[in-house]
């Protein structure tokens, strides 16, 4: 069975647009291939006419800081971005995040840009890039970039703000607080909880980023997943830490608020909404805990 007749492997950005834009219908953009190839090969895409091979774009390959922002591009694979010591070194969570992604030969493979674009609940690269307060630089055929914050692109499970076929992920830009003041620590995290089979999908996972200051939670982003429908920041339980100091009086407020926003649901091949309700509590206190220390 042929899964589209036409290839394309463009070498700027400017020649990806414009091959989405002039080649045959319908064409989509492709990196690690990981989930589309099945879905096409299983018969939930639509057929393509057209794939246009992002791997060799080299605005989208890119690890680099700039200014205030670690820059990743989008067709960065998982497994170069789990290496990289400035991703280490400013975006930790991201690190162990993508330590966890699928198993090693689609780690290798695999892009940031398609973990985002599939808008999944509990993608750990998504979970990890929502606690750094990750802004997306999106392209499109007949536009130039523009710079969204990473909760805008998520609609639903599995669906995106961005338009297929007409709009392209070009990367990253995590904050990283070069210039914050001496007294200012900052840190973050990333863990999760999974089968213990090959390649182990989460049954949840959380992110926690914060800024300590001697003993106080300056401030604080923390995502679980799955909560909801779509990917989303723990607002609720940030309010009831941040200006605080890390007592388990104030873990036991943010964790109570944590459980009043999320909305855990039972999940046949995962776990239940009642164990999840159970395992949060380890895994939030762990990972916040974790980041904290950091922060030393």
């Amino acid at each position: 069975m042929t899964l589209w007749q036409i290839y394309l492997r463009p070498q700027t950005l400017s020649a990806a647009r414009q091959a989405l834009r002039s080649a045959p219908q319908p064409a989509l953009p492709i990196a690690g291939g990981t989930d589309l190839l099945l879905d096409l090969r299983q018969g939930r895409h639509a057929p393509v006419q057209t794939l246009v091979d992002l791997t060799a774009v080299a605005e989208m390959n890119v690890i680099e800081q700039r200014g205030q922002n670690l820059f990743i591009g989008a067709a960065v694979p998982v497994s170069r971005i789990h290496s990289d010591p400035l991703v280490a070194r400013h975006a930790q969570a991201l690190t162990e995040a993508s330590a966890l992604i699928a198993g090693p030969q689609v780690r290798n493979v695999a892009t940031l840009g398609g973990n985002v674009a599939h808008a999944l609940p509990a993608a750990d690269g998504t979970i990890a890039l929502l606690a750094l307060d990750t802004q997306v630089e999106i392209t499109g055929i007949s536009v130039e970039s523009r710079i969204v914050s990473l909760s805008q692109l998520f609609l639903g499970p599995g669906k995106s703000a961005i338009k297929q076929g007409e709009e392209l992920i070009v990367g990253f830009d995590i904050p990283i607080n070069t210039e914050k003041p001496e007294a200012l620590q900052t840190s973050s995290c990333f863990k999760r909880i999974m089968r213990p089979q090959g390649v182990a999908l989460p049954i949840l996972n959380c992110a926690v980023w914060l800024a300590r200051q001697s003993d106080w939670i300056h401030d604080i982003r923390i995502a679980v997943g799955p909560g909801g429908p779509i990917p989303f920041r723990v607002t609720e339980a940030e309010a009831t830490l941040r200006g605080q100091a890390l007592t388990d009086k104030a873990i036991e407020r943010a964790l109570e608020a944590l459980l009043d926003q999320v909305q855990f649901r039972t999940s046949p091949r995962r776990a239940s909404a009642d164990y999840r309700r159970h395992l949060v509590d380890g895994l939030f206190k762990d990972v916040l805990q974790t980041a904290w220390s950091r922060a030393a």
